[in-house]
């Protein structure tokens, strides 16, 4: 082989290499790109957070911190995210909502309630529904018209109005809603989770203590018991309905139960019992598309500031 036959020769495997280099990065780009779009079945919290309601907006996720007051914002698909509302002295964060770029949070035995901008974390809002220490303001549910949060240790809800586009009422104009009816509170924790029918015109809450769940008519806080065919649902947590699926947390069984109920909400019939071995005393869930996600309290877990906390994708 004489010297020009080595020229081309070294020309045309350079040509190649460098063919095969670019396919190579293609394909890693490729693969970088399926891994970030993966959806993460575990999505890691923050350590030592001691979360307990979740919220979602698009593929964005919000957890609040039980001793802290802090919400958490995160992605589903990246599984990344950050702290959006910093810790504050006297806050907690129990039930979660998002409703047209807000948060509304439950603030457990403050007795109060708290908006914040979902995009900056601003706070918007505040209301002092019940004298701290005999209260536990535990979940909220947000029709076009109101939030509504449940107490835990007095049989009442608590509305707080919402003007055009979702904006918060006065302190002023919240009210409180008698329950009655069929739901009688006992020692323990009573209503917990509460979700609201997409006409505003009814509320589901279930009774942790007795594993009910109750119709409950927004207006006069009338609760009929949703009749479950002799089954209850104990230690039930938080609720999210979907259509007529209603899906029921329940946090010491490490269970999420979807409920098939009738069109008058009178009736339903438990159509599924969902576990899973990253659930760890979940305690509320919301819906991405056909995904769920549950965020894990893990109540009974040392609460350390290394403790491991996550959320949990599930099939919807």
């Amino acid at each position: 082989m004489n010297i020009e036959e080595v020229l081309v020769l070294t020309a045309r495997l350079s040509k190649r290499l460098v063919l095969v280099s670019a396919l190579v990065v293609a394909v890693a780009a490729g693969t970088a790109g399926a891994a970030g779009t993966a959806f993460p079945k575990r999505i890691a919290l923050p350590n030592g957070f001691q979360p307990e309601g979740i919220a979602t907006d698009g593929e964005q996720f919000f957890v609040g911190s039980i001793p802290t007051g802090a919400v958490y914002r995160g992605s589903v698909r990246s599984g990344k995210g950050a702290v959006l509302v910093r810790p504050r002295a006297g806050r907690s964060a129990i039930g979660v909502e998002a409703d047209r770029g807000r948060l509304f949070v439950a603030g457990g035995q403050t007795g109060k309630a708290y908006v914040y901008d979902a995009r900056t974390g601003r706070p918007l809002a505040s209301y002092a529904l019940a004298t701290a220490g005999s209260t536990f303001v535990n979940d909220v549910a947000v029709s076009k018209t109101a939030a509504y949060f449940t107490d835990s240790f007095q049989p009442v809800l608590y509305r707080v109005p919402l003007g055009a586009g979702g904006r918060p009422g006065a302190a002023s104009a919240v009210t409180r809603i008698p329950l009655a009816g069929d739901i009688a509170y006992q020692a323990g924790f009573n209503a917990n989770g509460i979700d609201v029918t997409a006409d505003g015109k009814a509320l589901l809450i279930v009774q942790s203590n007795t594993g009910k769940v109750f119709a409950v008519d927004p207006a006069t806080g009338a609760a009929t018991t949703v009749d479950l065919a002799g089954e209850t649902v104990p230690n039930g947590d938080g609720l999210l309905l979907v259509g007529r699926r209603l899906h029921v947390v329940q946090n010491q069984q490490s269970t999420v139960t979807t409920i098939a109920l009738a069109a008058d909400l009178r009736s339903g019939q438990i159509v599924r019992r969902l576990t899973d071995p990253l659930l760890d005393v979940p305690t509320t869930v919301d819906r991405v598309g056909s995904r769920l996600y549950a965020v894990n309290a893990r109540f009974g877990a040392s609460a350390t500031p290394s403790t491991p906390y996550w959320v949990t994708r599930l099939p919807a």
